[in-house]
């Protein structure tokens, strides 16, 4: 994902688990938006997307399937959407983009 964002023209920062995501939220980094990645990652995964929303940060959740549950409580966290995995290249590209337009 991080390397499609840099071909798109996105600096994007990773964490590949909450410690390393918590450090990057406490960060001087400026983020515009988030592309959260639940897989791999327990409940505790919630906390942060409330921290995004309170923050202001837009972001989708990328799902490896396609769950109900999962889509609710992704809105239900401040989830602008979510996507299933794979997937599609053009299609990530222009939500980043339209999400990122001001």
């Amino acid at each position: 994902m991080m390397e499609l964002l840099d071909r798109a023209g996105y600096r994007g920062i990773g964490a590949m688990s909450l410690e390393e995501l918590d450090q990057v939220l406490q960060g001087p980094h400026g983020i515009a938006l988030a592309l959260v990645d639940v897989a791999g990652f327990d409940q505790r995964i919630w906390t942060r997307c409330d921290l995004l929303r309170r923050r202001e940060i837009p972001f989708l959740v990328i799902s490896p399937r396609q769950l109900a549950a999962v889509q609710e409580t992704s809105l239900a966290h401040g989830a602008q959407g979510v996507l299933v995995k794979p997937l599609a290249t053009k299609e990530l590209s222009a939500l980043v983009r339209t999400l990122l337009e001001p």
